[in-house]
């Protein structure tokens, strides 16, 4: 059955609009992916949901070679494009996959849903199983996050450690944010000499990097997302996570309140890492990426020796 054919009989099942749009976003994607560094290879893996298309990056020193590889989950109405600041750095000391996610605008292909929380774990475990990979760090973004986090309470087993970029998953996502997301939106259709001063308003870098907005904007007419927005785990499911844990957050973020869950997470999760970074919203790996990218590997390198890595 053709994609678009299965896409619409499902009304959980994202999909593009057309052919046309489809590949009008991938050339909008290939562009952004072009401002980092190159993949070494892309594989497609089968899952009880769908095809899920993976991006690697691969160290140019043997011995980083053999360090524990860090898989990469990307927000919502994004794909893995979106990591172009992040993958020089990472893939510098350490194997990186870089995941679409099904029900996304990326190049997988979604034919079930995966938004309820034990589809999405089993989902993100056959992916990971399909690429042979038996103990792996896992990094999530927003949308990505909450996958991460539901991840480490569900199907902990392969996971090395965990780290959330300002994540979904925490508390409900209020309309403030929602707010924040059409304001963005609509900001990416303001003249070129307002970009600026509503990117620092917005705290939206999206809006000054071109190739950046080109492909928001034409994801959101090329795809159709179908999923409700997820439930935040419950006190005790965090408590019940044992994996090492590094939450990241903007000090402006809208979806989370920063001094509320850098003080929660680790009073729930024991050793726990939770830290602010300042003059950013809701994308810290974007606005600060040389920052944040080496404090993500600080954090996994102790990880990996087995040292304390709470603050």
């Amino acid at each position: 059955m053709p994609e678009s054919t299965t896409a619409r009989s499902q009304p959980d099942v994202g999909r593009f609009v057309s052919d046309a749009w489809r590949d009008r976003y991938f050339a909008a994607c290939d562009a952004v992916y072009a401002l980092g560094v190159p993949a070494s290879a892309e594989r497609d893996v089968e899952t009880s949901f769908g095809t899920t298309h993976v991006y690697r990056y691969d160290p140019e020193d043997p011995a980083a070679r053999e360090r524990t590889p860090l898989v990469l989950v990307h927000g919502a109405g994004s794909c893995s494009a979106m990591w172009y600041p992040n993958t020089p750095d990472l893939s510098a000391e350490r194997p990186v996959y870089a995941i679409d996610t099904p029900g996304d605008p990326g190049r997988s292909v979604q034919r079930a849903p995966i938004h309820e929380p034990e589809r999405a774990a089993q989902w993100l475990d056959e992916t990971l199983d399909g690429l042979e990979l038996d103990h792996v760090h896992l990094l999530g973004s927003s949308y990505g996050g909450w996958l991460v986090l539901n991840q480490a309470y569900r199907a902990p087993d392969r996971l090395a450690s965990v780290t959330l970029l300002d994540p979904g998953g925490l508390e409900k996502v209020g309309l403030r944010f929602f707010v924040w997301i059409f304001a963005s939106l609509f900001a990416t259709f303001a003249p070129k000499a307002l970009r600026r001063r509503l990117a620092s308003w917005l705290e939206q870098p999206v809006l000054v990097v071109p190739e950046l907005r080109t492909m928001i904007r034409t994801g959101v007419r090329a795809y159709r997302i179908r999923r409700p927005v997820p439930q935040p785990l419950t006190e005790a499911e965090l408590g019940s996570i044992r994996k090492p844990l590094y939450l990241v957050l903007g000090r402006r973020s809208l979806l989370v309140h920063p001094d509320r869950q850098v003080e929660r997470v680790p009073r729930l999760i024991p050793g726990a890492r939770a830290e602010i970074i300042s003059r950013t919203g809701h994308g810290p790996q974007i606005d600060h990426a040389e920052l944040t990218n080496r404090k993500m590997l600080d954090f996994m390198n102790a990880a990996d020796l087995g040292l304390p890595t709470a603050r």
